[in-house]
């Protein structure tokens, strides 16, 4: 059932309804008080907000050139002649750089007079020394194109390279997103860049977006704006081939979370303030019509095809669609935004590498790891039975499709609306158990002591807490329970 009111929430109602002088007529005890003119217009100016902030009227549609097929890999280097490019950097990372994929270098080296350099050290779940290292090897030489071979920390990292040689006296920070970083907009750069994605997951391939670790405040974060998003993205399943089992499960879990959170994120029409110049006009802008055909598609695929893909990697159609499903997903959440998930898993991956050190196997990596995937899916059975009651048709939906079932099945018209966030949660639930991921917070070491902390890491994150349902003010009291609440409830399940 969905948590119950606050006692600060109660405790306001209490003291609104006990607040004498609120209305001048409501507020009166006198049982000969009557309406007159100076009533009226006491009344009027008290109901009238005052310098109210506007709601949103307006969403936009952004997404980059997509090629969707088997092979068209080998297109990159024709591409990037087509795009005039003069100096090509190729990145990517040390494990890809000894695979398959990598061989886009070759279609590169068809081209005559296409010069490129490889930057192989893009490091899984990107930090901010890691994104300072790529920007200072980008810096040091004259790309006029980027191309990026790997996974969405690859892409990202590519991205924000790409970027950081346009505005080459700005510092990381100033474009990362507010209240961590300055969060200034951009307005002098289109990626120059082609995008290979080597998982089914991220999208990264289609947004405006690009994530990080600060190490120093122990969260993620990133820089979230349109004009990141790049020329062309390139979706070849045979990318995925070598991809291993627990990789594909982590970052088709990213595809699940991605359109199940834009699907149920507040409407374009709720998020405020209204920006005062288009440009000003964020990349997440809360649940729209065009976004939800995207995320809606891709939940139907992905809890279709991801327990497919997790019993067999060699399955062909399954790859195929779980890359498609990721690019849709791409840009449903590229133009409506995250939220609850994706907030609290920064600060449950960052803080693993001081404190439970957790490492999630299949990751061919030296550190502590909980993939993003992971860590986003780790609160999920908790949060959607905490934004249910914001829209019960849309998790009614929802719940349809984790039942491989239709809307108007009796199983599922029966459940009243009350009762919909319990059912969700243990369908979730129970997705989650078949694809073998740890049963909540204490399965990768966190305990109820660890808590206050996540929640601490997860407030900043106002890029898609804003966008969530239910949550209130989420920098309030308020805000800071319900995310104790949602965290404490996925502790185990």
């Amino acid at each position: 059932m969905a948590p119950a009111a606050t006692r600060s929430a109660i405790f306001r109602l209490v003291s609104a309804a006990q607040l004498q002088s609120a209305c001048p007529c409501h507020g009166c005890r006198s049982a000969t008080h009557t309406h007159g003119p100076l009533g009226l217009q006491q009344l009027r100016k008290l109901a009238t907000p005052v310098n109210a902030v506007q709601k949103e009227y307006a969403f936009e549609v952004a997404a980059s050139n997509l090629r969707f097929g088997e092979g068209v890999t080998r297109e990159v280097g024709m591409d990037l002649k087509n795009m005039k490019a003069r100096k090509i950097g190729v990145v990517t990372d040390p494990v890809v750089a000894k695979l398959k994929p990598l061989q886009t270098v070759e279609s590169l080296q068809s081209q005559q007079d296409l010069p490129f350099e490889v930057f192989d050290e893009v490091v899984s779940e990107p930090t901010e020394e890691s994104w300072r290292r790529a920007i200072s090897w980008a810096r040091e030489r004259d790309f006029s194109h980027f191309l990026a071979v790997g996974g969405g920390s690859v892409i990202d990292t590519a991205k924000t390279a790409n970027l950081f040689t346009v505005y080459k006296d700005a510092d990381l920070m100033d474009f990362v997103n507010a209240p961590i970083g300055k969060g200034l907009p951009i307005e002098k750069i289109r990626i120059h860049a082609a995008l290979v994605p080597t998982t089914a997951g991220t999208g990264s391939e289609t947004t405006g977006t690009a994530i990080f670790d600060v190490t120093s405040r122990a969260f993620k974060t990133g820089i979230a704006n349109r004009a990141l998003k790049p020329v062309l993205g390139i979706v070849d399943t045979a990318n995925t081939e070598s991809c291993p089992v627990e990789v594909h499960i982590s970052a088709g879990l990213d595809v699940l979370f991605h359109s199940l959170e834009s699907y149920t994120a507040i409407p374009y029409t709720e998020r405020t303030p209204r920006p005062t110049n288009p440009i000003l006009r964020p990349a997440y802008q809360g649940s729209n019509p065009v976004a939800d055909i995207f995320s809606l598609w891709a939940l139907k695929t992905t809890v279709k095809y991801l327990p497919r893909v997790a019993n067999d990697v060699t399955d062909h159609e399954t790859r195929s669609q779980m890359l498609l499903a990721a690019s849709f997903a791409g840009i449903g959440f590229g133009n409506a935004g995250v939220h609850l998930c994706h907030g609290m898993s920064y600060p449950i991956s960052g803080l693993n590498k001081q404190g439970p050190k957790y490492k999630h196997p299949g990751y061919q990596v030296n550190h502590p790891i909980i993939p993003h995937g992971i860590s986003v899916a780790l609160t999920g059975p908790a949060v959607f039975q905490f934004t249910a009651p914001s829209s019960p048709d849309r998790h009614r939906e929802a719940l349809a499709i984790f039942n491989n079932t239709t809307v108007t099945d009796p199983s599922i018209t029966s459940i009243p609306d009350s009762e919909i966030g319990a059912h969700l949660y243990e369908s979730i639930a129970r997705f989650l158990d078949g694809l073998g991921v740890p049963r909540g917070l204490k399965a990768v070491g966190y305990t109820k002591e660890d808590v206050p902390m996540l929640v601490d890491g997860t407030i900043p994150q106002r890029r898609v807490l804003d966008l969530a349902p239910n949550i209130g003010d989420v920098a309030g009291e308020d805000g800071r329970e319900h995310l104790t609440r949602i965290l404490e409830a996925s502790l185990e399940y």
